[in-house]
């Protein structure tokens, strides 16, 4: 059998570090059995997945040298390598799923699914999908097609009983059915959910092997299920520990990068992440901490694969890159140096920027520091301002990284406009509003023009600035993130729909 791994991203974002998690150890165990490793999107969010985001994560893992065998861009046997390219399959499968009885027509509203849930809350109940049409007769189902009905088609799932499944790590897994809730399997909009797509794509891909995090064990029994029914039989599944923050809480954006890119831009090689990564999950048999990828390649095994929660420690990583970056040789240093001070068009877009702002060459150097190295470090009076208290400061920022993180663009225009209707949906100036932006992203409440710095920076260093501002500040408790996330589900419609239509 030939040994055949895949990691299958979503092109919703910026790339994360769990994708490059995922590749780095699918990737080394198929090289090492001389198998192959794929890369597959699974765009089927069609409403957030972007062609920017798709070439955004092809570009990361290709810097950190986890390249792939067959994908979107190299092609291969089995493609094409984007769901949104394969709905045909899709269709023809899950017709023949509903024929042989796995899969059932499903016409409830929203309406109605929430006030399920909710009474079933209520209850003390697993909240999950009742089964009310499951039972509807051929005629009826067509006869609601015929008019236009919208619906979706969901997965049958056992009333009584438990699914039983096999992980490399854990062994046998025991999951009570009344737990599975009927997934959805193809939506209204005629794109399958990622359940059905990945269970289908890893068969037709002859995929033999699938190293993933271990949030998926949960969803084990749908693709088992789905795999049953057409009588596939399943890959073998190794759910990795999952990346944890120092609190040890699930790694998340809002409590620390999880960009690759934010890595890539603060100057980590790459080679000494992709040690660190592997590092989060496996040991080498002689415990060392420094080693090639090739190194991890060859002395990778599933069994020395750790359960326990990592903890993603920055020190430790900047640590680990230091080594590496005393490492390299005079020139590579200069040459590294150089590829990330100016690679990328970044000096093109810096020099364009401060030229008319120059009166001597040294001037230069003052005005960008903050665009080609860390910005002055903050303190609570950094954000000491006439018209805008340091609660309205907090306000702004957390706002700041939820507009932005909803735009996922780098468009100057597209950002000024959206921080324009955020102003006046704030009640504030523009100038205000802007002001603790300013300091949070150039250490100064003056600048080179923020929307162009945005640009240069890269959203994710963009947003990591923004974090720590508000922690300078004194951070947002739980109770004040409920508040301002309700706050900001108020305004979130006008500022993003009008702002990407305009």
């Amino acid at each position: 059998m030939t040994i055949r791994t895949r990691v299958a991203p979503s092109p919703t974002g910026l790339p994360h570090l769990g994708t490059a998690y995922v590749a780095l150890f699918n990737r080394a165990f198929a090289h090492q059995q001389n198998g192959k490793f794929v890369l597959r999107m699974e765009d089927t969010d069609v409403g957030r997945s972007d062609s920017e985001s798709d070439q955004a994560i092809q570009d990361a893992l290709r810097w950190l040298g986890l390249d792939w065998d067959e994908g979107p861009d190299v092609g291969g046997p089995h493609g094409p390598y984007r769901c949104s390219e394969r709905l045909s399959i899709y269709h023809e499968l899950i017709a023949e799923l509903v024929a042989i009885g796995g899969a059932f027509y499903c016409f409830c509203t929203k309406e109605r699914l929430d006030s399920v849930r909710a009474n079933q809350r209520q209850q003390g109940l697993v909240p999950k999908y009742d089964g009310h049409c499951i039972s509807l007769s051929k005629q009826e189902i067509q006869t609601r097609i015929d008019k236009g009905t919208p619906h979706v088609i969901r997965l049958k799932v056992p009333i009584e009983g438990n699914c039983v499944f096999h992980d490399t790590l854990r062994g046998a897994i025991e999951i009570p059915w009344g737990q599975v809730d009927m997934q959805v399997l193809l939506k209204s909009d005629q794109f399958p959910t990622y359940h059905f797509a990945a269970s289908v794509d890893d068969h037709l891909m002859e995929i033999s092997h699938i190293f993933r995090g271990e949030e998926w064990l949960s969803s084990c029994p749908k693709h088992q299920l789905i795999y049953t029914y057409f009588g596939w039989q399943q890959p073998e599944l190794i759910h990795l520990p999952l990346l944890r923050n120092p609190d040890h809480s699930k790694i998340s954006k809002r409590k620390q990068s999880t960009s690759i890119n934010y890595y890539r831009r603060c100057g980590y090689l790459p080679d000494a992440l992709v040690n660190y990564l592997a590092t989060m999950g496996f040991s080498m048999p002689d415990e060392r901490e420094i080693f090639s990828f090739q190194e991890f390649q060859d002395a990778f095994t599933p069994s020395r694969v750790s359960t326990s929660g990592p903890v993603f420690d920055i020190a430790k990583l900047s640590w680990l890159n230091g080594q590496y970056i005393r490492n390299l040789s005079h020139s590579d240093f200069q040459k590294s140096l150089g590829e990330w001070a100016f690679g990328d068009g970044r000096a093109d877009a810096i020099l364009r920027l401060v030229q008319e702002r120059t009166e001597r060459f040294d001037d230069v150097f003052a005005q960008a520091d903050y665009l080609l190295g860390e910005r002055a470090t903050l303190t609570a009076e950094s954000f000491n301002h006439k018209k805008i208290t340091s609660d309205e400061c907090v306000r702004v920022l957390y706002f700041s990284q939820l507009l932005l993180e909803h735009l996922n663009q780098r468009d100057g225009e597209l950002i000024s406009e959206a921080f324009k209707k955020l102003a006046a949906q704030l009640d504030l100036k523009l100038r205000d509003c802007l002001f603790p932006v300013f300091v949070a992203i150039s250490g100064r409440s003056v600048s080179l023009p923020l929307f162009d710095s945005m640009q240069i920076l890269g959203l994710d260093v963009v947003n990591a600035r923004l974090r720590s501002a508000i922690h300078v500040l004194g951070g947002v408790s739980k109770k004040m993130s409920k508040r301002l996330d309700t706050e900001w589900h108020q305004h979130a419609t006008r500022l993003i729909n009008t702002t990407k239509t305009e």
